[in-house]
């Protein structure tokens, strides 16, 4: 049995991120990822993105700290190979290749800043094969500070997907326009024509966290009628009261309701009853992509 450390490093629009997990390859060749640890800050890169246009000095300096502090924490770990992937926030800003070049020369991590599409498809990685059936069309919706991902999942298998600029910092500050609304509806409604029936896939902080409020059995889905409960509850209480009541973090009790307000219309346009959380998301997808990219350079 073999055991190796990938790490992955998530630079988003809400807070920067790091999951370690273990690589486990049987003598009969089965593979198991299993989460280590996972560390996250609250540098809302999206802020500064979505009002001014680039990365202020303040931020930047603030993820060199993180990126140093994160490859401390992978060299303890032990960790053989790691990815960074950074998504809405530094694709919109400016100033990105500024801050890519900053963090090599100051870090030495090499930052790759994807697009939209990569981003589902990685997002698509993730294993919820202890979920996912047959006989069940989901719908995948990654919520984001920056964007949404949404993605139709078959068998198992992704059939399509489309990122969307429908992030929660986006709609704390006011820059989703009705017409992005329209254009994620138009998508997902044009999608669904050939079934009867969907289910909904959650994943993100924000949706990983109302599933806790939830008191769902984990593996089973959060009904509609619960979540539209909990969002109400959130809703009719103001920021401080949601970080007391709810144990929220500061970076957690504002957006909470922007994403909420994504799902609902995800609820609404589809007529889904239930969603699955999984607790997987981009960070997970990075660690399946640097396995599948290892084993595609041995058979090579």
């Amino acid at each position: 049995m073999d055991i190796d450390k990938f790490a992955a490093i998530d630079i988003g629009s809400n807070g920067v991120r790091m999951l370690i997990s273990n690589v486990i390859t049987t003598r009969s060749s089965k593979v198991f990822f299993q989460k280590n640890s996972l560390v996250r800050v609250p540098i809302r890169l999206g802020e500064d993105s979505f009002t001014s246009g680039n990365i202020s000095d303040i931020n930047l300096k603030r993820l060199i700290k993180a990126i140093n502090a994160f490859k401390l924490i992978m060299k303890v770990h032990n960790v053989s190979f790691y990815k960074a992937y950074a998504t809405s926030a530094l694709r919109d800003a400016s100033n990105s290749k500024h801050v890519v070049n900053k963090v090599l020369k100051k870090c030495n991590i090499n930052i790759e800043i994807i697009d939209g599409i990569k981003e589902a498809k990685i997002i698509s990685k993730s294993s919820v094969s202890n979920i996912i059936k047959s006989d069940i069309i989901f719908l995948s919706i990654d919520v984001g500070g920056g964007s949404t991902e949404f993605s139709f999942i078959k068998n198992g298998k992704t059939i399509s997907s489309k990122s969307f600029k429908l992030g929660t910092i986006r709609l704390l500050k006011g820059k989703v326009t009705d017409q992005i609304w329209d254009e994620a509806k138009t998508w997902i409604l044009k999608n669904i024509k050939n079934y009867n029936k969907i289910t909904l896939l959650g994943s993100g902080g924000n949706i990983n966290k109302i599933f806790s409020l939830s008191n769902t059995k984990e593996g089973k889905p959060m009904s509609r009628i619960i979540f539209n409960k909990i969002f109400k509850q959130l809703e009719t209480i103001n920021y401080y009261d949601r970080m007391v009541k709810y144990s929220l973090n500061p970076d957690r009790a504002d957006v909470i309701l922007p994403a909420s307000k994504i799902f609902l219309k995800a609820f609404e346009w589809t007529s889904a009853s239930k969603i699955y959380v999984p607790r997987l998301g981009l960070s997970d997808g990075i660690i399946k992509e640097i396995y599948e990219d290892l084993m595609a350079k041995i058979k090579k």
